[in-house]
Protein backbone atom coordinates (compact mmCIF):
# COMPACT_ATOMS: atom_id res chain seq x y z
CA UNK A 1 0.00 0.00 0.00
CA UNK A 2 1.39 3.30 -0.77
CA UNK A 3 0.92 6.48 1.76
CA UNK A 4 -0.36 9.85 -0.29
CA UNK A 5 2.53 11.89 1.35
CA UNK A 6 1.00 15.41 0.17
CA UNK A 7 0.37 16.13 4.04
CA UNK A 8 4.09 16.00 4.69
CA UNK A 9 3.94 19.13 2.42
CA UNK A 10 1.84 21.22 4.93
CA UNK A 11 4.69 20.89 7.28
CA UNK A 12 6.91 24.00 7.89
CA UNK A 13 10.34 22.68 8.17
CA UNK A 14 12.88 25.13 8.91
CA UNK A 15 16.17 26.28 6.67
CA UNK A 16 17.83 22.78 7.82
CA UNK A 17 15.22 21.23 6.79
CA UNK A 18 14.29 19.79 10.17
CA UNK A 19 11.10 20.40 12.18
CA UNK A 20 11.28 20.00 16.21
CA UNK A 21 8.86 16.99 17.52
CA UNK A 22 7.68 16.70 20.88
CA UNK A 23 7.02 13.12 22.12
CA UNK A 24 4.45 12.69 25.05
CA UNK A 25 2.95 9.38 26.06
CA UNK A 26 -0.43 8.80 24.66
CA UNK A 27 -1.65 7.23 28.35
CA UNK A 28 -0.52 9.26 30.63
CA UNK A 29 0.47 12.21 28.51
CA UNK A 30 3.67 12.95 29.91
CA UNK A 31 6.17 14.76 27.88
CA UNK A 32 9.00 11.96 27.36
CA UNK A 33 11.11 13.82 25.69
CA UNK A 34 12.26 16.07 22.52
CA UNK A 35 13.70 15.77 19.33
CA UNK A 36 13.96 16.69 15.22
CA UNK A 37 12.73 15.20 12.43
CA UNK A 38 13.22 15.88 8.50
CA UNK A 39 11.15 15.08 5.97
CA UNK A 40 12.11 11.36 5.26
CA UNK A 41 12.26 10.40 9.46
CA UNK A 42 8.53 11.82 9.20
CA UNK A 43 7.59 9.59 6.70
CA UNK A 44 9.14 6.56 7.60
CA UNK A 45 7.28 7.20 11.02
CA UNK A 46 3.80 7.71 9.40
CA UNK A 47 4.84 4.07 6.68
CA UNK A 48 5.67 1.80 9.84
CA UNK A 49 4.02 3.21 12.99
CA UNK A 50 7.37 3.48 14.93
CA UNK A 51 9.16 6.79 15.30
CA UNK A 52 11.77 7.60 13.42
CA UNK A 53 14.47 10.75 14.34
CA UNK A 54 16.54 12.71 12.24
CA UNK A 55 19.97 12.61 14.89
CA UNK A 56 22.06 16.14 14.29
CA UNK A 57 24.61 14.73 16.56
CA UNK A 58 24.91 11.53 13.93
CA UNK A 59 23.99 13.42 10.94
CA UNK A 60 21.55 10.60 9.79
CA UNK A 61 18.05 8.94 10.59
CA UNK A 62 17.73 7.36 13.83
CA UNK A 63 14.42 4.71 14.24
CA UNK A 64 14.05 5.06 18.30
CA UNK A 65 14.75 1.73 19.89
CA UNK A 66 17.01 0.47 17.06
CA UNK A 67 19.96 -0.14 19.80
CA UNK A 68 18.37 -0.16 23.20
CA UNK A 69 15.07 -2.10 21.68
CA UNK A 70 13.03 1.03 23.53
CA UNK A 71 10.65 1.28 20.51
CA UNK A 72 7.90 4.10 20.40
CA UNK A 73 4.83 3.05 18.61
CA UNK A 74 2.84 5.71 17.43
CA UNK A 75 -0.75 6.12 18.49
CA UNK A 76 -1.15 9.60 16.68
CA UNK A 77 1.15 12.04 15.10
CA UNK A 78 -0.37 15.97 15.53
CA UNK A 79 0.45 19.02 13.77
CA UNK A 80 0.72 22.53 15.63
CA UNK A 81 -1.22 25.55 14.49
CA UNK A 82 2.00 26.84 12.64
CA UNK A 83 2.61 23.89 11.68
CA UNK A 84 5.71 23.55 12.56
CA UNK A 85 5.73 21.35 15.73
CA UNK A 86 5.32 17.77 15.59
CA UNK A 87 3.56 16.19 18.62
CA UNK A 88 3.91 12.00 18.67
CA UNK A 89 1.45 10.89 21.24
CA UNK A 90 3.22 6.80 21.53
CA UNK A 91 3.67 4.23 23.56
CA UNK A 92 6.61 3.66 24.70
CA UNK A 93 8.06 0.09 24.71
CA UNK A 94 10.18 -1.31 27.86
CA UNK A 95 9.06 2.09 29.73
CA UNK A 96 12.51 4.00 29.03
CA UNK A 97 12.18 6.59 26.66
CA UNK A 98 15.84 8.29 27.52
CA UNK A 99 19.40 7.19 27.09
CA UNK A 100 20.31 7.79 30.43
CA UNK A 101 17.95 4.85 31.13
CA UNK A 102 15.26 6.96 32.96
CA UNK A 103 11.24 7.02 31.79
CA UNK A 104 11.83 10.62 30.04
CA UNK A 105 14.64 12.90 29.29
CA UNK A 106 12.90 15.67 31.57
CA UNK A 107 14.17 14.21 34.66
CA UNK A 108 15.43 17.23 36.09
CA UNK A 109 13.60 19.91 37.82
CA UNK A 110 13.92 23.66 38.54
CA UNK A 111 13.61 23.98 42.47
CA UNK A 112 14.85 26.47 44.34
CA UNK A 113 17.70 27.85 41.92
CA UNK A 114 19.25 24.43 41.08
CA UNK A 115 18.36 21.82 38.41
CA UNK A 116 17.12 18.61 40.86
CA UNK A 117 16.90 15.01 39.80
CA UNK A 118 12.96 13.91 40.15
CA UNK A 119 13.29 10.80 38.27
CA UNK A 120 15.23 7.44 39.39
CA UNK A 121 16.88 5.38 36.60
CA UNK A 122 15.36 2.67 35.57
CA UNK A 123 17.59 0.55 34.31
CA UNK A 124 21.48 1.70 33.96
CA UNK A 125 22.41 2.82 30.61
CA UNK A 126 25.44 0.39 30.41
CA UNK A 127 23.47 -2.51 30.47
CA UNK A 128 21.26 -1.32 27.80
CA UNK A 129 24.10 -0.01 25.50
CA UNK A 130 27.26 -1.38 26.95
CA UNK A 131 30.48 0.70 27.23
CA UNK A 132 30.46 3.10 24.08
Amino acid sequence: MTLNQDWIDEISFDASGLVPAIVQDAESGRVLMFAWMNRESVAKTAQTGEAVYFSRSRNRLWHKGEQSGHVQKVKSMRLDCDSDVLLLQIEQVGGIACHTGRERCFYRKLIDGRWQITDAVKQDPETIYGSQ
